[in-house]
């Protein structure tokens, strides 16, 4: 417990109307609090993390404004509280009115800090140029504009795994489970689980499922025959076009996204919230 000066970093992007209009009375009251610094605030405007230090960087917005501060930050990752603004979201899990209430406990810094996997996604192109990508959620190659179905070649540590046909395949974090992932039919992992998620889009043979595997493993994906149209998505923000003769390298990255979660914050409650696990009503007797 401590009652020093607590410093915080906001990442509130003015860009988005819903989070310029949250922000002006969070940083009233914000700036109205006792023993708070606020070291800097990032507008949208990429702010630079390398030189920062903080105790916490508190992010406006939902679970996409957290993916773009974790890779913003690259390897100096800082511990992050969500605050969700409306939508749904699994990491930024309080709302405005809840961040102020659970204030004086994150001031005497009972919050704790979980570390959960984040990855590095090494694309090499057929001409040996290469290009390198932080992320938390996931990669998903995508037939996207190819409107038609792809075959995605799986290697783990350099040994052939098998080959996907449908629509695209997700590699996704434990994080990520519970975004395109879970909503192409993969299973929820714990977030801070060490392994990794294959899943494929719309496969065409029944026998193709989700595979689950370590996250200390080397993950191989390749498209030989990727008609043009044919992408790699990272989080969902990050869009490249993909050739037959590109290579995607998949691994655990050396820094860890550190998320704070405050006391009575559960990962099950959030999941029993967000996704309606509220079961059957039973039927009273009468």
């Amino acid at each position: 417990m401590s009652s020093a000066l607590l410093k915080i970093i906001v990442v509130a992007d003015q860009k988005i109307v819903r989070v310029r209009e949250a922000w002006r009375d969070f940083e009233r009251s914000l700036r109205a609090l006792p023993r708070v610094e606020l070291v800097a605030i990032d507008d949208g405007s990429s702010l630079d993390f390398s030189s920062l230090s903080a105790d916490l960087v508190v992010v406006l917005g939902g679970d996409g404004a957290i993916l773009r501060a974790c890779r913003q930050m690259g390897s100096r990752q800082l511990p992050i509280l969500g605050v969700n603004l409306g939508r749904l979201g699994f990491l930024a899990d309080l709302s405005p009115q809840e961040f102020f209430q659970h204030f004086p406990q994150i001031q005497m810094r009972e919050y704790h800090v979980v570390q959960h996997l984040m990855f590095e996604c090494l694309l090499t192109r057929g001409d040996g140029k290469s290009e390198m990508f932080l992320g938390l959620n996931e990669v998903v190659v995508s037939a996207g504009g190819a409107l038609r179905m792809i075959d995605i070649r799986l290697a783990i540590n350099g040994e052939p795994v098998t080959t996907y046909s449908g629509d695209g395949l997700i590699l996704s974090t434990p994080v990520g489970s519970t975004a395109h992932s879970l909503s192409a039919g993969g299973p929820i992992l714990r977030q801070d689980l060490q392994a990794f998620v294959i899943t494929p889009i719309c496969p065409h043979a029944l026998t193709n499922r989700p595979l689950v595997d370590s996250a200390d493993c080397v993950y191989t994906l390749t498209a030989p025959e990727a008609p043009e149209g044919t992408t790699l998505v990272i989080d969902g923000q990050i869009r490249l076009p993909l050739q037959p003769a590109d290579r995607i390298n998949v691994r655990k990255a050396p820094v860890s996204f550190q998320m704070a979660k405050v006391p009575q914050s559960s990962y099950y409650a959030t999941l029993h919230r967000k996704l309606g696990w509220g079961g059957q009503t039973q039927s009273r007797a009468t």
